[in-house]
This record gives C-alpha cells, sequence and structure tokens, in this order.
C-alpha cells in the first residue's frame, strides 16, 4: 500500500510514519513540504504520488490563539481536509483525518460516544468539527478522534511536548506542576493511534467515525500521579481549576472518549495506564 501522509513532522505524523514504514511505502510529508490549503499543491502531490491512502496528521492546535485569529485554523483544520478529502476521492484513495474531543462542550460526567452531538465551546473546536464533515468528501474516509496525545518518535519532529510530555519533564527535574483537578480526559499514546489507524487501513474496516483514545479516563491531577509513580519521583504538584485561569477560549471540563466502536471494529485500545507506563518504561 502506498501511503501519503501530511503533517508528518508532528509527534503523531512522526508515529504513523514509523508504524506504516514497517510494512508500506510511505511518503511524509511535513508542512514545509506540502501545503495543505493550496489546493494545487495538494492535487500535484496525490498525482505525483499515486496513494492508495492519505493520512492527514496537520492541524492547528492553537486553541487560545484561534480564538484570538480564527483564520489560520480554518484554514488548516478545514479547507486542508475538505482538499484533501476531495484529491483522495479523485484518486480513488482512502483519507484518514484526525480530530479532536473539543467537538464536545464538556457538560456530562460519563465518555462520549460517536453518536453524541457535537457542541463546540470555541473557534477551535468549530473549526475541527467543520474538518470532521469536510473529510466526508471521500466516500472512504475514517474520522479518528484523539485527545492529549503523548508518546511517540521524536527524532525529526518540531511539536511541541504537549500537556503530559510537559507534565512528564517537570516530574523529572523535580519542578512545580500545575494540574488541573476539574478536566476529565482520555489520554492518547501516538503508537497505538498509529497502530489503530493501520489495522483500520489493512483490514478494510467500515468507513466513519471512530474515538481512538486509550481506554478509561482521569484528571490531570490524577495522571500526573500515576506518571510519578512510574518514573519513582515524589511529585510536586500545584492543583488549578478552569476558573482559576483567564484563557482565551473556554475549554471543555470532561472529555472523556469512549473507544467501544474502534474495539468492535478489531482493534482495542489498552488503558491509559498500560500505555503511560509502556512509554515511561
Amino acid at each position: 500500500m502506498r501511503v501519503l501522509v501530511t503533517g508528518a513532522a508532528g509527534h503523531l505524523g512522526a508515529a504513523i510514519v514509523d508504524e506504516f514504514g514497517a510494512a508500506h511505502d510511505v511518503t511524509a510529508l511535513a508542512r514545509a513540504d506540502l501545503d495543505i490549503t493550496s489546493s494545487d499543491a495538494v492535487n500535484a502531490a496525490v498525482v505525483r504520488h499515486a496513494p492508495d491512502a492519505i493520512i492527514n496528521c496537520a492541524a492547528c492546535n492553537d486553541v487560545d490563539g484561534a480564538q484570538r485569529d480564527p483564520n489560520p485554523a480554518l484554514e488548516i483544520n478545514a479547507l486542508g481536509v475538505l482538499l484533501l478529502a476531495r484529491a483522495a476521492e479523485a484518486a480513488g484513495a482512502a483519507f484518514v483525518h484526525f480530530s479532536t474531543d473539543f467537538v464536545f462542550d464538556g457538560e456530562t460526567d460519563v465518555p462520549y460516544v460517536e453518536a453524541d452531538a457535537p457542541r463546540p465551546r470555541s473557534f477551535y473546536g468549530c473549526t475541527k468539527l467543520l474538518g470532521e464533515r469536510f473529510a466526508e468528501d471521500a466516500r472512504r474516509h475514517y474520522v479518528l478522534r484523539v485527545e492529549s496525545i503523548f508518546g511517540g518518535p521524536t527524532a525529526g519532529t518540531t511539536a511541541r511536548d504537549g500537556s503530559l510530555g510537559t507534565i512528564v519533564k517537570k516530574l523529572r527535574a523535580g519542578a512545580e506542576v500545575a494540574v488541573f483537578t476539574d478536566r476529565t480526559v482520555s489520554p492518547s499514546y501516538a503508537p497505538d493511534i498509529a497502530r489503530a489507524t493501520r489495522a483500520l487501513l489493512e483490514r478494510g474496516g467500515e468507513p466513519g467515525l471512530y474515538h481512538c483514545v486509550n481506554s478509561g479516563q482521569a484528571t490531570w491531577d490524577v495522571i500526573a500521579r500515576e506518571a510519578a509513580a512510574i518514573l519513582g519521583v515524589e511529585p510536586n504538584l500545584k492543583p488549578i481549576t478552569l476558573d482559576m485561569l483567564t484563557l482565551a477560549a473556554p475549554r471543555p471540563k470532561y472529555c472523556a472518549l469512549n473507544p467501544a466502536k474502534l474495539a468492535a471494529a478489531g482493534f482495542e485500545m489498552r488503558s491509559w495506564r498500560d500505555a503511560l507506563r509502556a512509554w515511561l518504561k
């Protein structure tokens, strides 16, 4: 299978390239290699590489920045997805796109399933929801909602550490770590996301929407304590809540996702605790 990966310089993109590279012909394109908001550039790349599958890992993830200036997020998270989906359809290729828990409002206490109605609270969330809809322009589309991504290859990546990566660095340094006690998430281990993506494509899974996170959920302070226990360090935690901060964009408080549909399709995600241990050990 010929696989074209966009956004290949991020943590998730690097994990996808690493996973698929073991058995498939992979073309990895970073942002500098392909502007996914350019119709001409996207079409030319798809014609040149003739992929059987396009996996889009490109995203604008600056949540507060998008609230202040929506254009970059709208162009990358929505327009770029539309162009890639249409190019994939024209080429007869499968199309994989990654979305987010931020399409929900967080006003629940039960992990979200795919049938739950999205209600984004931020402009970033709105652009990601648009991207989900635009991905459907490719008949063989897979939209995988992920959140709180951690781990994966680091060589050649340009992405920031992310919330859990930052927490782990501070724990190892013995520094104070500010952690939310009122935000509940389902962390996603990048290599596990990559394995699930490969399984869906190789097995010809039913196209559509999937929640692709490690199973279980926890608040950030619980996650930080688990990481500290695995590392064998004494955590110096500073508990915080959302109402203590002034943020440009509102955050969903409870945004855990349920990956049961993915398990029913033949790929069961291990618990976030097991994935965290695998990463840190």
